[in-house]
């Protein structure tokens, strides 16, 4: 399964950020840690590797799935929209999105991890990257018409945390903007870093965003397993509701 993280280190909002929050320091300490551990395991690498058979079968399903949902709301091409990707980590979430027709110099990533940045940076050149607080983002009222968070709240575990980033979410994003959502819908019993974002979660986050969320990916250490009969089982088994473990979709700010 890709897991990109994204969010933020304590840097202070200038002229146009965000002055109603403080950065809380203390739960990004803990995430800073995590994600090294992350980065440092080989089981996790392992695990991540996009080589696996079923990891591609469940990247193809969420590029289809965003297709499909931008494609709804009238969003294709991207042509002319500016994108910001909260977490962006490496930064192969953003670049994918220039095969919509989204323009390099209006897409713009931000992350918690200087050393994804840098990869990011090194990777995807022509876009614009910064090591910066989701907290207190850096951008003025209604900048974007699309912000993306790809599994960023399930990796919050401080709610004053999620709240502070969802704020800034929704102050940036213009009127009738996007949020683009992907993010676990359970709690992960291996990985008590993370927490499943239900319906009622992310409605207590965004209460004034108007949602159209449905659920997608193969329960991952299922899908990893298949080997050569994914092609086969995994458009079978991801029917199943109780074994889809993501949801997908876009909110809409009014």
């Amino acid at each position: 399964m890709v897991l990109v993280f994204w969010l933020a280190c304590g840097i202070g909002a200038t002229i146009g950020g965000s002055s109603h929050s403080m950065p809380t320091s203390h739960e990004v300490d803990r995430l800073t840690k995590v994600y090294a551990g992350y980065r440092d395991s080989d089981t996790i690498q392992v695990q991540w590797d996009g080589h696996n058979l079923g990891n591609q079968a469940i990247l193809s399903e969420r590029q289809r799935g965003i297709e499909r949902v931008l494609a709804r709301h009238g969003l294709l091409p991207l042509r002319g929209r500016h994108i910001l990707d909260v977490g962006c980590g490496v930064g192969h979430v953003l670049a994918d999105l220039k095969a919509w027709g989204a323009s390099s110099s209006q897409l713009v990533g931000i992350d918690l991890l200087p050393d994804r940045i840098a990869a990011a940076q090194h990777n995807y050149p022509e876009l614009q990257f910064q090591l910066t607080n989701a907290e207190q983002l850096d951008f003025p009222d209604e900048a974007f018409d699309i912000v993306l968070t790809f599994t960023v709240f399930s990796s919050i575990l401080d709610p004053q945390m999620a709240q502070n980033v969802a704020q800034e979410i929704v102050r940036v994003l213009r009127p009738r903007g996007f949020l683009l959502w992907y993010d676990f819908r359970f709690n992960n019993p291996r990985n008590p870093h993370v927490r499943g974002m239900t319906v009622r979660r992310i409605s207590q986050l965004f209460p004034t965003l108007k949602q159209n969320l449905f659920s997608v990916t193969l329960l991952p250490p299922l899908a990893r397993r298949l080997g050569r009969a994914t092609p086969v089982f995994y458009p079978i088994l991801t029917q199943l509701p109780f074994l889809r473990t993501h949801y997908l979709g876009l909110l809409q700010k009014k």
